[in-house]
Order: structure tokens, then sequence, then C-alpha cells
């Protein structure tokens, strides 16, 4: 009964933070991490950067309380809700054609350290990628 009135009490708490100012692309990239604690930023070198954006959409949408927000031209947002607490995380995907990479980025909104979430977010994505 007790667990049952903490995930209760819990789940009002939705930790949602505020949108990080620097999502986007500035200068041809993605944002690097200001604290590798709570953010993952990688460069994956792909033969079409579009092509592998394009075929983690579908991936992406299949993740329990995931939401893509914005899809335009090379660029994805979207954010990934945790399961107990409700703590959000942007995830970011770029694609530069011009250089062959595929940029991505994940950053929790709140908080000092993500016990490495985001890293793992990442690494599950490139594993999709290499399938």
């Amino acid at each position: 009964m007790k667990a049952l009135l903490l995930t209760l009490t819990l789940a009002l708490f939705h930790l949602v933070g505020p949108v990080p100012a620097d999502l986007g692309v500035h200068g041809g990239a993605l944002s690097t991490c200001v604290s590798p604690a709570h953010c993952a930023r990688v460069d994956w070198t792909v033969a079409d950067p579009q092509a592998a954006l394009l075929a983690l959409v579908p991936v992406i949408e299949a993740t329990p309380r995931t939401e893509i927000v914005e899809q335009a031209d090379g660029y994805l947002h979207a954010t990934a809700t945790s399961a107990l607490f409700g703590f959000v995380d942007d995830l970011e995907l770029y694609a530069d054609p011009a250089v062959g990479v595929l940029q991505a980025r994940s950053v929790s909104r709140l908080g000092d350290s993500d016990l490495g979430v985001n890293a793992k977010r990442l690494a599950a994505l490139r594993d999709q990628l290499r399938g």
C-alpha cells in the first residue's frame, strides 16, 4: 500500500522543466554538452545522413513515452519522459550531408545527473542504425 501511495504521489510531480534555450542547429551543428553528467552528444559518420535520420524516425516514434516535437529539413527534436518521475529529456538529430555525419544530442532538462540515461539513449539509436 505504501508503495502504491508513493507511486501515485510521484506521478503528481511530473518534472518537465524549461525547454532548453540552446536547442536547434547553430552554425551548422547541434549545441555542445555543457555538462556530460546530464547530456550526451555524438557524431555518427554515415553514408547518407538524411536517410539515417529518416530511418530513426519510426524507432523514435515507437519508443515509449517519446514524442517527436519538430521535424524539419534534416533536423528532428523529440522529448522523452521517464516512467517514474516524469523527467523530460530533449533528443535532437541533425543530418549534415556536407561532412557525412548524423549529429545526435540528448540532454536532461532538470537535475545534475542523468545516471547515464542520455548516453544509453544515443547508444540504442546507434545500434538501430547498425541494425
